[in-house]
This record gives C-alpha cells, sequence and structure tokens, in this order.
C-alpha cells in the first residue's frame, strides 16, 4: 500500500503536534495545538479532533510518537502509553495508524501489547534523531524546545544514544530538562547579574523562559502558546514585571532596558548549561571514535534553535537547520519543519514503512 499522505503526531503534555507530508517527504502542513494534558484526556481528544477538522483528504495514513505518557494524570508511564494510544486509535481511522516503539521499530497499532510500552514511552527523540541521521554523515543533533533539550551524536545513518529511558538520557545529559517556554526562571538559574550585582533569585513561580525571551525579543508568537505564571498578558511589559518580582523588585516602564539586561543574563546562563551538554557529547570517547571534526555540524530543532546557533558558532562547528532537509517552501500554517522535529520525522519515517507495506 502506498499511501497518499501521512500525518506525523508527537503527543506532549503541553502540546499536540501534527506534520501531513506527501510520499516524496515533502511538507504540507503542520500544526501545534495547545493541550494541557495533565488536566484529562478529553485535552487530547480536543487537541487531535480541532488538527482532524483541517485535515480534509481522508487517504491520510497515520503515525504516532510521545512524551505526554509522564504527565501526572496517568497512575504511571505505560498507563499512560495505554491511554493514549486508546484515545488516538479511537479518533483515527482504523487499521492506518502506526505506533512508534523505538528500538521494536513501527508497529501496527493492533500489533502493541505491554511488553512494547517502555520503547514506545518519550521515545520522540529517537524519530527525530534517526531522520536526521540519515541525512548527515556525523553530527550533534540538538533540539530545544518548550520544556526539553535533546542532544544525540549522529554517525553513519545512526543514533549513537548513550541512555534510552528518560532517567539514562538524564544521567547521560543527552536530555537535559530546560525550555525556552514552561520552563520556571527559577530552574534555570539560582543567581543572576542586576545592575552589576549578583543576587539570588526567589524560589518561587514568579516567570517562566517565555518571559525572558519575550523580552529578550526572541520568541515568536506562534510558539508562545502556554499560559503565564500569573495568568496575565504576553507583553513584555508584563513579562519585564514578572521577571521583576523573581528578585523582589516592581516594575516601572521607565526601567525597561534593566529587565532587558537582567533577561540576556538569565539567557546566558541557559545557554551555558544546553552548550555544557552539548560539549560533553561531543568530547565523549565514541565521538572521537567516529572521528567527529570541526567539520561536523550541530543540527538546530526545535523552537529554540536560535540557541544551537549560537552554540555552534561558539564552538566552531558549522551550524544546519532541520528545515533545510526539506526542499519545499514551508506551510500556510508558519509552523516549520524544525519548529516541530519528532511530529515530521516519525511522518518520514513511516511513510517508508507504508510504501513497503
Amino acid at each position: 500500500m502506498i499511501p497518499t499522505n501521512v500525518v506525523g503526531w508527537d503527543i506532549g503534555g503541553a502540546h499536540v503536534k501534527a506534520a501531513a507530508i506527501n510520499p516524496e517527504g515533502g511538507i504540507i502542513t503542520i500544526y501545534q495545538q495547545p493541550c494541557s494534558l495533565w488536566k484529562g484526556i478529553e485535552q487530547l481528544r480536543e487537541a487531535v479532533d480541532c488538527i482532524m477538522q483541517t485535515l480534509t483528504d481522508e487517504n491520510y495514513c497515520h503515525a504516532i510518537t510521545m512524551t505526554g505518557e509522564l504527565v501526572d494524570l496517568f497512575e504511571h508511564r505505560e498507563d499512560g502509553v495505554k491511554q493514549i494510544i486508546d484515545t488516538m486509535t479511537r479518533l483515527l481511522p482504523e487499521k492506518r495508524c502506526l505506533i512508534f516503539a523505538g528500538k521494536y521499530g513501527f508497529l501496527k497499532a493492533e500489533q502493541v501489547e505491554a511488553r512494547h510500552y517502555q520503547a514506545i514511552a518519550s521515545a520522540n527523540w529517537l524519530a527525530s534523531g534517526s531522520f536526521a541521521a540519515q541525512k548527515v554523515a556525523s553530527g550533534l543533533f540538538v533540539d530545544i524546545g518548550s520544556t526539553t533539550t535533546d542532544i544525540l551524536l549522529l554517525n553513519d545513518g545512526k543514533v549513537l544514544a548513550e541512555g534510552y529511558t528518560d532517567y539514562q538520557r538524564l544521567l547521560s545529559q543527552e536530555l537535559i530538562y530546560t525550555g525556552i517556554v514552561r520552563t520556571a526562571v527559577m530552574a534555570v538559574a539560582q543567581t543572576a547579574l542586576d545592575q552589576g550585582q549578583e543576587i539570588g533569585l526567589m524560589a518561587e513561580y514568579f516567570a517562566t523562559m517565555a518571559d525572558v525571551y519575550r523580552v529578550t525579543g526572541e520568541l515568536k508568537e506562534l510558539h508562545d502558546q502556554c499560559e503565564t505564571a500569573d495568568g496575565a498578558e504576553k507583553t513584555i511589559a508584563a513579562s519585564a514585571r514578572r521577571l521583576s518580582r523573581m528578585i523582589g523588585c516592581d516594575f516601572f516602564p521607565d526601567e525597561l532596558p534593566r529587565w532587558q539586561h537582567f533577561a540576556e543574563n538569565i539567557r546566558t546562563r541557559q545557554l551555558q548549561k544546553i552548550q555544557q551538554g552539548c560539549e560533553r557529547q561531543l568530547f565523549a570517547r565514541r565521538a572521537r571514535e567516529h572521528g567527529f571534526s570541526k567539520n561536523s555540524p550541530l543540527i538546530g530543532a526545535g523552537v529554540g534553535r536560535f540557541l544551537v546557533k549560537q552554540i555552534a558558532l561558539n564552538l566552531g562547528h558549522p551550524y544546519l537547520d532541520f528545515s533545510d532537509f526539506f526542499p519545499e517552501p514551508e506551510n500556510r500554517t508558519g509552523i516549520t519543519g524544525a519548529d516541530c522535529a519528532p511530529a515530521v520525522a516519525v511522518a518520514c519515517l513511516a511513510s517508508k514503512f507504508y510504501s513497503a507495506d
């Protein structure tokens, strides 16, 4: 069976992302829909229904990867995997739905058993890493999203992963739990510079990294889909006000330059943490064994990939954008292939599976 198009789904705890591709691997369209999955499984149904209403081609086949099984709605990860698969297969056409099971490859929904759940859980990084590895001889794939950062060595068409589960990947620093939207500022730094002085940050949920990147001007409105810490507006002034609370201050409009400098300092601290993770992978023994050099690119993905571009410059490596893997113009939604790399990757990988079926 050769499908007309394939839709790749990346089911997260805060967003549902979907990418439709044609049989040649060109992007048709990409969607990112807010989904507060921790509030209930109906959040997933509503997000998927919203996207499905825009997909007029009934010949789509589907492929699913996920991280949403982590949310505290579910008793444990395996329960989350099962409920997400059950929900998605009820929403999508029967017998036209593949599940990305990591080391097991793709499984038809009806083939999934309990023994596969651990491989399916949070395997979206392997989908995007595997796709990127097919495109470059060697490189470091870095996906900085709204919540997390994945850092993966690639060589000879393979992902050279040290860990597989979230726990293992946190140990190896191939997963760094920091992102440019949802991460609380207090999780990025405990101190920062203000007016030339080092000052401790309050351990309070006053501000998120979205506030930092609104103030620096780097967060695009399309990517800014999560609620603010105080439920207030997403303006630069409101973001600066939330940042000022982190050090016990009030915000006055004429002091905006002060909070711009403050935001830049927080940004620097997050970038340094991610860069240290990149250096750890680049200097690892397996990197040396596979001949990584200064010519090996850093491949940037995720809504925070502007930081990857800077890290590549800092480390003296070329930069390659994940979107460069797709020759066709970007789609009408404004969301790019690099913004939603796992959804695009799982669609492209599944397209080959469907074609061979």
